[in-house]
């Protein structure tokens, strides 16, 4: 039987490097958004509301994936919204998929919250996991949507006889636009309005990320891995972290990524400084920068996502992630980290995204 991917959450960071990457290696393949990617050669857009099934029953009418690949969320104002809002997205699209029987497997992309909280408590006192995190590591006491996500996967499941893989990435590294999500792309421009106005690459997190191990998630690693675990029977009904399997210090790679862009780095100072503040009237310098470069983006909140790095900086303790469970079932994809951040600035440049 043919291979036919569905990839929900197609215009992000994961979905569409994992779009691409099933399209290169023959798969025939969709990709489910409200606002379609356009970008991917071959890929075949659809335009539906997760929150509408009867959108979503007209949109998917005649599609018969044999594997879905589930990458997207919304944001919301609390974890009970989220909770409410994410879990139903899951449910609605595995119910009209339910009609015509042909998944074979679903893989749902969430993150390290699942071990650090939702951002209403992200990694505060009370729920700070011991490190490396591991996938046996229990659920906390406490809402999270990703656990409401993955308990809509379990029904369907157990309802249409399909398998099922879990990933939690770390911070994920790649190229988006318009992403809520997206730390790569914030240091960039970051680094390109240090750079223009003469300013310099402040850390914005805390102590504890500053000096401590981590790790980040590229996205073609990701891509790599969503494909191993559907299409691999060892794999399959399980939960997996996913990283790209090195280690470093963010006081080393903040000053190689400041020589990159040739700015002057400046290291924790003693307490955390904010970078959605320090950018917050940086709009109308990003759109000179855009002008004068002749950069396709000109809206910075478009690039750069900076509340969210500063969460993940801003942690108090060090994070990285254990991937012993995947290297002992064959996933052996690695990648060097330094380089990732690399890799991305350069296809940024390449597309004109930044100077």
């Amino acid at each position: 039987m043919n291979k036919i991917a569905l990839v929900v959450g197609a215009s992000g960071i994961t979905g569409g490097n994992l779009a691409e990457r099933l399209i290169a290696e023959g798969w025939e393949t969709y990709g489910l958004s409200r606002n379609p990617n356009t970008e991917i050669s071959g890929l075949k857009p659809i335009t539906a509301d997760l929150l509408n099934k009867d959108n979503l029953k007209q949109a998917l009418a005649e599609i018969r994936p044999t594997h879905v690949y589930i990458t997207t969320w919304m944001r919301n104002d609390t974890e009970a919204e989220n909770i409410r809002v994410n879990s139903l997205m899951v449910r609605n699209l595995l119910d009209v998929l339910s009609l015509n029987k042909s998944t074979q497997h679903v893989a749902l992309v969430t993150g390290l919250k699942h071990y650090l909280g939702p951002f209403e408590a992200y990694a505060k006192d009370g729920f700070l996991p011991e490190t490396p995190l591991r996938e046996e590591h229990p659920r906390l006491n406490i809402e999270n949507f990703y656990y409401a996500q993955e308990d809509e996967i379990y029904v369907a499941a157990a309802r249409d006889g399909f398998t099922w893989s879990i990933h939690r990435p770390h911070t994920v590294i790649g190229k988006a636009i318009g992403n809520a999500m997206n730390m790569g792309s914030t240091l960039a421009a970051y680094a390109t309005i240090c750079k223009e106005s003469g300013r310099p690459f402040v850390w914005p997190g805390s102590e504890a990320q500053w000096n401590g191990l981590s790790d980040v998630t590229d996205a073609r690693v990701l891509a790599a891995h969503l494909i191993w675990a559907s299409t691999t029977d060892a794999a399959r009904n399980q939960a997996f972290n996913v990283v790209n399997g090195d280690v470093f210090r963010w006081k080393r790679l903040w000053n190689r990524l400041a020589a990159y862009f040739g700015v002057e780095p400046i290291g924790f100072s003693g307490s955390i400084q904010s970078l959605e503040k320090e950018i917050s009237n940086d709009n109308d310098t990003w759109h000179e920068i855009a002008q004068k470069y002749n950069l396709k983006e000109s809206n910075l909140g478009r690039l750069a996502s900076a509340w969210h790095t500063d969460l993940d900086l801003g942690r108090p303790i060090e994070v990285m992630t254990d991937m012993s469970k995947s290297r002992k079932l064959g996933f052996t994809v690695f990648q060097d980290t330094e380089q990732t951040f690399y890799d991305l600035f350069d296809q940024l440049r390449a597309e004109r995204l930044i100077p």
